[in-house]
């Protein structure tokens, strides 16, 4: 028998990418959810096995863990009480990973990446760059209460004396991302826009991170257990303009692209990356533990936009596409608002080509 890992929470983007690369390192792998249904075939073909449980029920939980794992990795870990409830569990584990974010960190002013001021660090953030004020008690899904739940989150596991790390990644993309942000330029190639609009010059830049290097960092927490706070991003940190070619050159589609200016309206040309003031995280402690990356943007994001294609086909196996009606991508998408502002739009604003940008 392998190194038994257990994953909660199992069948979303990071879930997925670390029961990949656990199963080709030779371990035992389990994952958890509410949907078997979601449970993806090719994990189940190469031996991992999808066991139903409730994140918020304790017994259920107690019973997957049985009599103890190699490894726990917690995905679904959003605020103290849920932490709380993972310590009983993590005293049976040999190291646990509980995922965090980005969001928790605020700059010198306290905004964050859920304020409504767009927060400016002075360079990479590192690991001890301050954070939002732990916070229970308000709704963890919304803007003010993510990160400070978060927060909360990480106290509990990081005083509880166990062993777990806590990784605070950027921007998460991969293979069964709950909402792709890749599904803008996506979309956009399927429907064979002849145009992109992007919003300050395309220069926008949030660091990502794929899932696929998370995976290669908690196989380092499984190997080296331990108390300690980690980044995780992507070696590489493309700004809106380059991920948008990105996309294009693997769906082979040409589109001529729109740099607007700050005269543009707001809201035009907006992408999912698109920050004032780009966010980097520092990667040098991951570094040190002897963390080595999976593959830069442009690689590891090969597999995700494959996938969407091919959900968007409704081909057999496939996850479903992004929900047409999903308000998240509305703004990103509006195909009207974009053609009435072109039929207006002065010389400068017209189309360059990617070449030219």
């Amino acid at each position: 028998m392998g190194r038994r890992a257990l994953i909660l929470g199992g069948t979303g983007a990071i879930g997925r990418a670390a029961a990949d690369r656990l199963l080709r390192a030779g371990w035992s792998v389990e994952l958890t959810g509410r949907t078997p249904q979601r449970m993806p075939a090719d994990l189940a073909a190469a031996g991992a096995r999808f066991v139903r449980a409730d994140r918020e029920d304790p017994a259920e939980l107690r019973a997957v863990v049985g009599a103890g794992a190699d490894l726990l990795v917690d995905n679904v870990c959003y605020t103290a009480a849920q932490a709380r409830s993972l310590l009983p569990l993590a005293q049976d584990v040999g190291s646990v990973v509980m995922l965090s974010s980005k969001a928790v960190y605020v700059d010198a002013s306290g905004n964050h990446t859920n304020s409504d001021v767009a927060p400016r660090f002075d360079g990479p953030v590192g690991e001890d760059q301050p954070t939002m004020a732990p916070v229970e008690g308000i709704d963890f899904n919304s803007r003010a209460g993510y990160g400070a739940n978060k927060v909360a989150a990480e106290r509990v596991v990081l005083d509880s004396g166990l062993p777990v790390m806590v990784i605070r990644p950027s921007k998460v993309h991969g293979v069964g991302a709950e909402r792709p942000r890749e599904w803008v330029f996506v979309k956009r190639a399927l429907d064979r826009r002849p145009v992109v609009l992007l919003a300050h010059g395309g220069r926008g830049g949030d660091h990502p991170s794929a899932a696929a290097n998370i995976a290669a960092l908690i196989e380092v927490a499984a190997e080296r257990p331990g108390a300690r706070i980690l980044n995780c991003a992507d070696p590489d940190q493309p700004t809106a303009a380059e991920i948008a070619r990105i996309v294009a050159a693997r769906l082979g589609h040409d589109w001529a692209e729109v740099l607007l200016d700050e005269s543009a309206p707001e809201g035009l040309g907006a992408t999912p990356w698109d920050l004032p003031h780009p966010i980097t995280l520092d990667m040098s402690a991951a570094h040190e533990l002897g963390y080595r990356p999976a593959g830069d943007y442009a690689t590891t994001l090969g597999p995700t936009i494959d996938w969407l294609v091919a959900a968007a086909h409704g081909r057999a196996g496939a996850d479903r596409a992004p929900a047409a009606d999903d308000p998240f991508f509305a703004g990103y998408l509006d195909y009207a608002a974009e053609d009435a502002y072109l039929a207006e739009a002065p010389p400068a604003a017209g189309p360059q080509s990617a070449t030219e940008a």
